[in-house]
């Protein structure tokens, strides 16, 4: 029969569902279940000649031509060797976003980031990309999405770039298990935020209040003399905060730093002597291997912000970064005449073109004899 609205009205509940078929289109029929409830499919037999079946909407909801039209485009797609039926089913794996995020961080992210930017990557998931576009499926996500995502976080455009960052790289791995298409990552279309280096130098006013300061807080006791002795290592040595938080004892041969890993991979860090009088003074504590200890045993010291803005207050340092430290080191040693090549070389810079920032600190005694010279000739001249 040709199925119509009367016709499907009209169709008899019985014990056990059954299908009533169309005769204008082949395969496409009304299931009609003991409930009462009246369904539209097509049946059809997929390219390795298995029966499939595919529901296409309740009658109620769906007419009879909207139903018969829509048939219509699924067999003419079965036709063209596509299978409904397997797309519905995949459509409904297909991951959301928050789904894969936990995928991304378990599989991708812990096997290959180091501790530090692993938790970096955990907030930018946590408090950027899921409450976003957690709920919407990984293969739907278009460039239109992330660029509503990073304009809405303009105005932090560091967060708003490092979370595009994280984005991007897990586009790349969806790729990689084939869950979007080749070429698909839609964060590549979105251009980061312009961001301005940070380099902040203590000039040798700040650096003489910083070590009053931390003189001060090892004479009354109010910091740990672990964070201190942290503190003049940092600025002492020029490394990062999680190469001095993470030093061994068993990484100190001679008067050098041999660390295993960094973010440049291993290297060496070349000590002077005043941090050798440093590490002279740190007490070892049996079972732990850390130069700078922490409160819980055998672990090294976590929470540096906390009493390093305590610190810096003492010093009248309030907008110093404990990074700051490290780049005073770099101006220190180019106004100190060390070429940029050593300076690198002291800093563990992979790259040459990292060190270049520091270049501009180089003209600084040119510019002063510049004023000397040009002064001496301006008296001469009246």
């Amino acid at each position: 029969m040709k199925l119509t609205k009367r016709v499907i009205d009209a169709l008899e509940i019985k014990d056990k569902k059954y299908v009533a078929w169309d005769d204008e289109v082949s395969k496409f029929g009304c299931v009609v279940y003991p409930t009462g409830k009246k369904t539209f499919m097509i049946q059809y037999r997929d390219k390795d000649g298995r029966t499939r079946k595919y529901t296409l909407g309740p009658f109620g909801t769906l007419t009879v031509d909207q139903a018969r039209n829509m048939a219509r485009e699924k067999l003419v797609d079965v036709l063209k060797g596509g299978n409904p039926a397997l797309d519905k089913r995949a459509e409904a794996l297909a991951p959301t976003v928050e789904e894969f995020c936990d995928t991304f961080m378990d599989d991708y992210a812990r096997k290959k980031v180091k501790d530090s930017t692993l938790k970096e990557y955990q907030r930018c998931v946590d408090k950027f990309i899921k409450p976003e576009l957690g709920k919407r499926k990984l293969k739907d996500i278009t460039k239109a999405d992330i660029l509503k995502l990073h304009e809405k976080h303009g105005g932090i455009p560091y967060q708003a770039n490092r979370t595009r960052g994280v984005l991007s790289k897990m586009f790349n791995y969806a790729e990689d298990l084939e869950l979007r298409p080749d070429n698909s990552n839609p964060v590549l279309k979105v251009k980061p935020y312009p961001e301005k280096k940070r380099d902040r130098y203590l000039s040798p006013e700040e650096l003489k209040a910083l070590g009053k300061a931390l003189k001060s807080c090892e004479e009354t006791g109010t910091e740990s003399p672990y964070m201190i002795a942290a503190i003049k290592l940092l600025i002492l040595t020029g490394c990062r905060l999680g190469e001095i938080q993470t030093l061994k004892w068993d990484y100190i041969r001679g008067n050098a730093f041999f660390l295993p890993d960094s973010k440049t991979g291993a290297k060496k860090v070349y000590v002077g002597q005043p941090a050798l009088e440093v590490l002279a003074g740190i007490e070892r504590l049996e079972g732990n291997p850390y130069v700078i200890c922490g409160a819980k045993e055998g672990q090294y010291l976590t929470d540096f912000q906390k009493p390093w803005r305590r610190i810096r207050k003492k010093a009248g340092l309030d907008k110093v970064r404990i990074h700051d430290l490290r780049h005073t080191y770099a101006s220190v040693a180019v106004n100190s005449k060390e070429s940029l090549q050593m300076t690198g070389k002291l800093l563990g810079h992979s790259n040459t073109a990292t060190t270049e920032r520091y270049a501009h600190l180089a003209d600084d005694p040119a510019h002063q004899a510049a004023d000397r010279v040009s002064g001496l000739i301006g008296e001469a001249m009246g």
